[in-house]
């Protein structure tokens, strides 16, 4: 049951807000689709009207959004563009994170940057043969002239980094993991548009490097030991739930598109002369079924999103436990199952209403397909069914497994290095 607070604002005012900007993403997305064209423009649109600054709270400059309210917002955005929600996920899982935190000075330091519209990219992901984080931070030598830490390294699928005014990166100190924030255009940062997948492609997931890139202390912001990697959370589901919401929007953006072109046709295939598809009882039936994969997609995102609010609203009150924490995650892996499913279905189905005349590039409609088949990548969908299994014949949360396999790592690397010591 879920038990949360009213939200500080209406939704209805928050979509108000907003309406006339998504119209204007949704109208230029193609043209963007077929040229390439960088989604600079449209992401300005969102930083002018302030989208940046949904969860931040009303008493410290944001709008105050709730997680259903920022989610519904999300999947109205991936209707009209699906690269954009992409583009914004490492700014809003560096907002929810400093929402989580306990350091209440490291909070309104960059819940107040969040406020006056800086967007976060992320750079946490390596291309490396194993799970590791090769990106160095050390300390600056004494005597220098400016005190704090030098940042070394290369990080690659740094979604919405191209656009942003920070980057969220994590690196190493010796055997310490620090999570620190760059500006992006400091000294010594480079950030490159090679993301070459065949989906999502306007979302600047390429590379970051950093070559002793200067970070003060009041940028670090966390330092834990490798057994505090995974504390307990609902970022994960957050993370994970946000391409479901693109995947939503995308399903819309089918349901529209197909309506669209249906209700313009004056033909239909195996029928002479001119005819209404929109009346044809098979047509009725493809768009009945586009619609019901879309209105499903989006009750199930809402339903996690509404899971998650109440864990956010157990750690404001001090009364979260693991049973908040295993419950999110849950919920946004049965909600992968399924919704993945069908929304690759929907962008497939909807070809069925036109013919080879919907293949037209003009319309760009292979790009719901193409967006949605690579966002549906991003979620190890095999792995969270495998995860759910687990959890239900076994009673063994996700987070147990993965503490499980971090051990089983740990011990292998440290019997690794007694083996290399020894042969010396």
């Amino acid at each position: 049951m879920n038990t949360a607070i009213a939200p500080d604002v209406k939704f209805e005012d928050l979509n108000l807000r907003f309406a006339e900007v998504f119209a204007r993403i949704a109208d230029t997305a193609v043209a963007r689709e077929q040229e390439r064209e960088l989604a600079f423009e449209a992401v300005q649109w969102l930083r002018d009207a302030g989208f940046g600054g949904l969860r931040v709270p009303l008493t410290q400059g944001g709008l105050g959004a709730s997680l259903p309210q920022l989610f519904e917002l999300l999947i109205k955005l991936g209707e009209a563009d699906s690269n954009l929600p992409q583009i914004v996920r490492a700014h809003f899982g560096f907002v929810e994170g400093r929402l989580s935190s306990r350091d209440t000075d490291s909070q309104e330091y960059w819940l107040a940057k969040a406020a006056e519209g800086q967007l976060w990219g992320a750079a946490m992901a390596e291309r490396t043969d194993t799970t590791r984080n090769s990106v160095t931070l050390t300390a600056v030598e004494p005597g220098n002239t400016e005190a704090g830490w030098l940042l070394n390294g290369e990080k690659y699928y740094c979604t919405g980094t191209l656009y942003a005014d920070w980057i969220a990166a994590v690196a190493l100190d010796g055997d310490d993991f620090v999570s620190l924030a760059v500006p992006t255009d400091a000294p010594g940062v480079t950030v490159e548009d090679d993301w070459d997948g065949f989906g999502q492609r306007l979302t600047g997931s390429g590379t970051t490097r950093f070559k002793d890139v200067h970070v003060p202390d009041a940028h670090i912001v966390r330092r834990f030991k490798k057994d505090e990697l995974r504390a307990e959370s609902y970022l994960s589901a957050f993370y994970q739930l946000f391409h479901l919401a693109t995947l939503t929007g995308i399903a819309n953006a089918v349901l529209r598109d197909a309506t669209t072109f249906v209700k313009g046709r004056t033909r239909g295939f195996g029928i002479p002369g001119q005819s209404s598809p929109k009346d044809d009882p098979l047509v009725q039936r493809v768009i009945g079924r586009l619609s019901s994969l879309a209105y499903s997609a989006r009750t199930q995102v809402l339903a996690v999103a509404h899971v998650l609010q109440d864990v956010y609203e157990a750690e404001q009150g001090g009364y979260a436990i693991e049973q908040h924490y295993t419950e999110a995650e849950i919920r946004a892996y049965q909600a992968q199952q399924i919704v993945l499913e069908q929304v690759l279905e929907a962008t497939t189905l909807l070809f069925e209403v036109g013919g080879a005349s919907a293949t037209s590039e003009t319309r760009r409609f292979d790009r719901h397909w193409r967006n949605a088949r690579t966002l549906a990548s991003h979620n190890p969908a095999i792995y969270r069914e495998r995860a759910l299994g687990n959890f239900y014949l076994n009673d063994i949360t996700p987070n147990a497994a993965w503490r499980t396999l971090q051990a089983a790592d740990a011990e292998q690397q440290a019997n690794g290095a007694r083996d290399e010591a020894s042969a010396v």
